[in-house]
């Protein structure tokens, strides 16, 4: 008797608490660390809800970035470009970018393959 594989679905088995992956939960943590800064300099004026508010949505904005991909619509000319990335990595090549002094590098190699 013969035994065969099932396929199995593992999309979701690195998610932490279901709605966390690795990669979500780092930049949730780096969004939490840097709203604890805004936190303690409300809590120093006396406005320690405020601090916590703005905690909560910075670490929500970094699950964002975390999570979210850009969406695919032809409406507008940088969704055309960049929909179905992960936000993440276009804030890292716009980093990158503007790094260079606005240039982008083309080689006359691949151009010339055409």
């Amino acid at each position: 008797m013969n035994t065969y594989e099932i396929p199995r679905n593992y999309k979701g088995e690195g998610r932490i608490l279901y709605i966390f992956s690795t990669k979500a939960l780092i930049y949730t943590f780096i969004g939490l660390a840097v709203g604890l800064i805004f936190y303690f300099i409300f809590k120093i004026i006396g406005m320690q809800m405020v601090g916590i508010i703005c905690d909560i949505a910075i670490g929500a904005v970094g699950f964002a970035i975390g999570t979210l991909k850009m969406p695919d619509t032809k409406k507008f000319e940088f969704t055309k470009k960049t929909g179905g990335e992960n936000i993440d990595d276009i804030i890292k090549r716009w980093i990158k970018f503007k790094r260079n002094n606005n240039k982008i590098y083309i080689r006359k190699d691949i151009l010339n393959k055409k």
